[in-house]
């Protein structure tokens, strides 16, 4: 071992020498003395390398090695220290819930086939026949009364095979359809033990079952934006008809009901003035929701003054009924279109509704003060409604299987109706035919507010979301009006929950072209 000739210890040149520096970025000059110096290992040319022999040489480390080895010690960069920033509560519920309603279209099956053009066809024409009464209009056509029995027969000729061959089964699978096809099994059970069988039978035969089956045949073969918007812009012209007529009549001083209500010289499903004002509770939202969903200025302008029309019609006819469904209406509208501004829109509107109460004519703000203080009613049909209401109540109560539909006059009070369609299916078809009822009618409500719900979180406002909107208003202002009139077998609701259910499928199969996660959402 060589010796140091200063101090004469024994020198190794492996440790450190005493008082160099190194400064390779990794420590300070205070324990520079304590690293080795670079490049101190003996070769074999060297003294040492003699005394030792040779030194083995590791082998070179490949790229990827020292790529590792320098990542390994390098800090991370303060790009990567960030951290997305959670959601809050809000943002997390109104995800679970965009999450949830996905799941909740997508559970549907529906056939993608743009079939039934011919089965169309043949029920638009039943729906023409059906709001317009032809024969009624045209003096030719007086003799053929039957002219809407004859379409629906031929629909239906065309729609069974043209069904199965294209989506091999009868009908599509759904909430409503399980509801209609319970009541249609289950209302002519109830003519076996009817009170009136006979009775039973013509409520079921000639106006139930056909409503049954029109519903299915519009929820199978209305595929497309322009058939569907096709059946609602004729239920619009209806009411416009309606309107224009009820509003002549009024003008003319012509009151055909109690003295001072107008009734149109309609027959059939228009002939009552709460039912025409049903009719256009029903139809005014759809013609403000295709309005605000149209592009065309001319055609916007149009659909607003046709719901603006209908708004008229219906305050002529002096259906509180029809005051109370307008009211819901309103108040649906409010809540879905004012989100952000809710009570401004609501303030607006209620100063706005006064105001067109306290302006309507006649005795028109009497007559809705009435439905809460029954003794301003100058022809008192509200106690007596009042009593039908409690009656069938207790008849629904004790006949759980119900009394046979059509029956309730039988055992009514004066031979009157219950005049409460929720009373009419539980008296007359018993509890588990209310529970499908109302299925019936809730179903399309949740499922077209899941699709508003997903088209606001994507901020899209296509003719689809203002639709949505306008079909939930239109359903929830049957659900109040029709608490005032026994029209559960009759087609008004029919129509816009078959709307509800094709305006699904339509927009399932817009999905399918291009779907926004929820997760691009939020």
């Amino acid at each position: 071992m060589p010796v140091n000739k200063n101090n004469g210890s024994l020198h190794n040149p492996l440790l450190p020498a005493k008082g160099r520096k190194v400064n390779d970025g990794l420590a300070s000059s205070t324990d520079a003395q304590f690293l080795p110096e670079k490049n101190l290992l003996p070769d074999s040319k060297s003294e040492l390398g003699r005394d030792f022999g040779p030194i083995e040489t590791r082998p070179e480390p490949d790229n990827l090695v020292k790529k590792v080895a320098a990542n390994a010690f390098t800090l991370p960069t303060y790009q990567d220290q960030i951290k997305p920033e959670p959601l809050n509560t809000q943002q997390l519920k109104a995800k679970r819930l965009f999450q949830k309603d996905k799941q909740f279209l997508t559970s549907e099956r529906w056939s993608v086939r743009p079939s039934h053009s011919l089965t169309y066809v043949g029920l638009f024409l039943f729906t023409l026949t059906l709001y317009f009464r032809p024969y009624e209009l045209i003096p030719a056509l007086s003799g053929f009364s039957s002219m809407a029995l004859v379409v629906a027969i031929a629909t239906l000729v065309i729609y069974l095979p043209t069904q199965i061959s294209n989506d091999s089964s009868l009908t599509i699978i759904n909430t409503e359809t399980k509801c209609i096809l319970f009541l249609a099994f289950w209302a002519p059970v109830t003519v076996l033990f009817a009170a009136d069988p006979g009775i039973a039978w013509k409520e079921y035969s000639e106006i139930f079952i056909k409503v049954l089956i029109i519903f299915v045949i519009m929820v199978n073969t209305v595929r497309t934006e322009a058939q569907l918007k096709g059946l609602i812009l004729l239920g619009i012209a209806a009411g416009v008809m309606l309107s224009y007529q009820a509003l002549g009549l009024y003008q003319s001083g012509v009151f055909a009901v109690e003295g001072y209500r107008v009734s149109v010289d309609f027959g059939g499903m228009f002939g009552n003035p709460n039912d025409m004002a049903l009719h256009l509770v029903i139809f005014a939202p759809l013609a403000l929701s295709l309005a605000l969903g149209l592009r065309n200025r001319l055609a916007r302008i149009i659909c607003y003054l046709a719901a603006g029309v209908m708004v008229a019609g219906n305050i002529v006819t002096q259906s509180r009924g029809g005051f109370l469904g307008l009211l819901a209406v309103a108040l649906t509208l409010i809540w879905k279109l004012g989100r952000g501004k809710r009570l401004k829109v609501l303030l607006i509107s209620t100063i706005f509704g006064i105001i067109v109460v306290s302006l309507a004519p006649g005795n028109y703000g009497t007559r809705m003060i009435s439905i809460f203080v029954p003794s301003m009613d100058p022809v008192g049909s509200s106690d007596q409604r009042r009593d039908l209401l409690e009656q069938s109540f207790w008849v629904t109560l004790r006949n759980p299987a119900g009394i046979g539909i059509g029956n309730f006059p039988i055992i009514g009070l004066r031979n009157l109706v219950t005049h409460n369609a929720y009373t009419q299916v539980s008296a007359e078809l018993g509890w588990l035919a209310f529970i499908a009822y109302i299925v019936f009618l809730v179903s399309p409500l949740r499922k077209l507010g899941a699709i508003d719900r997903q088209l606001i979180a994507r901020k899209d406002n296509s003719w689809i979301y203002y639709l949505s909107v306008g079909l939930q208003a239109s359903i929830a202002g049957y659900m109040v009006a029709s608490f005032f009139g026994s029209v559960a077998y009759q087609w008004y609701i029919y129509y816009p929950v078959a709307f509800a259910v094709s305006l699904r499928r339509i927009y399932h199969l817009k999905n399918q072209k291009g779907e926004t996660s929820a997760d691009n959402v939020f």
